[in-house]
């Protein structure tokens, strides 16, 4: 049990259903939940020793929800793999190699990391989409940073593929790692295949019953490019979730990270069996896979569609920061002109409409009374809130996760004058840039340098190279603070 607070003062983003915006608001907080939101004189006198943390001058929003977040692996080697390569080659030349060398500890570090990362930028409730080798440690690395999470081990059945097994062993694994974690816990587990055609029809349907006995949700990856169709086609002769239409494995438990290449048919499919999709347009940009050319998701929220917003990885997304993510989203689909997509809209997307898209839509998502009490403050004396327009496009197109003060996790505060309460983040950055170097030398691979890192006193090149970037370097340089990569 947490104790009663009263987060005094603040203007009150509810997103409750009329959308209302509460000036000089008191919420108070009790049993991790949300007993009352209103003025303060009231709310002190009913509850007098409660702690109060004080948001006047702030704008308070209900906590970030991030639908697909990878939290291993990439955490430890954020900006090295390079930015023009595809994606093929980034998860097969990087990404597996590296999920094969680490450790439970590698795991853990990194789901912490991801965590304090993302409480820090306001994002109170993260997705991870699958992990390969250490899921309970994901969990525990999730926790202890306080944040609010579900986990799964990634599961796939194609031959000759690494880590692959048998459907029957898969949904073993699957349903073993969702019994691990409480069901009532910050941190649940949820069923994650890798999708894409790694997937037999026999494991996508066991999955789905799976998920219906255990009352959980699953996710796996769908169309981020245009290879899923392909091969969807020539197998199977339809598109993927045409296909997976007719198996009846679509439906509201059913989370598909990306699912941007579609055709009509696809789309229908989606939006009739009530589907969700988790949109992650940080990657679609960095990996350059064609949303401005395929992608529909600003139809699928405008035909009543369930969407959620994502960060993907630390190579694809780089940062999970979810205003980012709603403001990117935004604007690709503005700029395409045929949906547009309304900053409103978009904050919904990482507040109420995500929630719901996830299915914990009961819980988190508004602050109203009953619902977790996952809150973040953020400081509008900051000079990015001078002076304050409307709040829903200053909250997306100023993408102000810079401003977050405070972080209230189930009544629990989480982030403190921009500090972590639960974890020393010195020690998790010191021992990052630690593993990240063994990490990359066990596997054999060279951080590609597009700039030269020299020591003060050495020799330069002084000459006109023009426009023209330097060619990668494989001599193992420090790093920009002196670390050894």
């Amino acid at each position: 049990m947490t104790a009663p607070l009263l987060v005094t003062g603040g203007t009150v983003v509810t997103m409750a259903p009329d959308r209302a915006v509460l000036t000089g608001a008191t919420v108070a907080v009790e049993d991790g939940r949300v007993a009352a939101v209103g003025a303060y004189e009231t709310l002190r006198a009913a509850r007098p020793e409660a702690a109060e943390l004080d948001a006047a001058g702030c704008v308070v929003v209900p906590g970030l929800v991030n639908a697909h977040q990878h939290c291993t692996v990439d955490p430890l080697i954020r900006s090295v793999i390079p930015d023009d390569i595809d994606a093929q080659e980034a998860i097969f030349g990087w990404a597996v190699p590296l999920h094969g060398l680490v450790t439970g500890d590698d795991d853990e570090l990194s789901a912490s990391l991801t965590a304090a990362e993302s409480l820090l930028r306001g994002v109170t409730t993260v997705l991870e989409p699958g992990t390969v080798a250490h899921p309970g440690r994901v969990a525990a690395g999730l926790a202890a940073a306080g944040i609010r999470g579900r986990v799964g081990g990634w599961g796939w059945d194609a031959p000759d593929v690494p880590y692959s097994l048998p459907a029957a062993e898969a949904l073993a694994r699957q349903e073993e790692i969702v019994r691990s974690l409480p069901a009532d816990g910050p941190v649940t587990g949820w069923i994650t295949l890798v999708g894409h055609d790694l997937v037999s029809d026999e494991l996508f349907t066991g999955a789905a019953d799976l998920a219906e006995r255990l009352g959980t949700t699953m996710t796996w990856h769908m169309s981020p490019g245009p290879g899923d169709a392909e091969s969807y086609l020539r197998r199977t002769g339809a598109r993927p979730l045409v296909h997976l239409r007719r198996l009846g494995v679509l439906g509201p438990r059913l989370l598909l990270g990306h699912a941007v290449w579609l055709d009509d048919a696809e789309v229908d499919a989606v939006l009739e069996t009530g589907t969700a999709v988790a949109s992650c347009p940080g990657a679609y940009l960095r990996l350059g896979q064609g949303y401005t050319r395929a992608g529909r998701h600003g139809e699928l929220v405008g035909r009543g569609g369930r969407v959620a917003l994502g960060c993907d990885a630390h190579n694809a997304g780089d940062a999970p920061d979810v205003l980012r993510a709603a403001g990117l989203l935004a604007g690709l689909e503005n700029d395409r002109g045929a949906w547009p997509l309304r900053a409103d809209e978009a904050f919904a997307l990482a507040t109420r409409a995500g929630a719901e898209a996830v299915g914990l839509g009961d819980l988190i998502g508004s602050i109203e009374v009953g619902k977790a009490a996952d809150l973040v403050v953020l400081d509008a004396r900051d000079l990015a809130w001078a002076p304050p327009g409307d709040l829903a496009a200053h909250l997306v197109w100023g993408a102000p996760s810079h401003t977050v003060r405070d972080v209230v996790v189930a009544g629990r505060v989480v982030v403190r004058d921009r500090l972590l309460t639960t974890l020393d983040t010195g020690a998790l950055r010191r021992e990052a840039e630690s593993r990240s170097g063994a990490l990359l030398r066990a596997a054999g691979l060279d951080v590609p340098r597009r700039w030269p890192v020299l020591p003060a006193d050495a020799p330069r090149d002084t000459g006109d190279h023009g426009s023209r970037p330097l060619a990668r370097s494989t001599v193992r340089s420090k790093g920009p603070c002196g670390e050894e990569p």
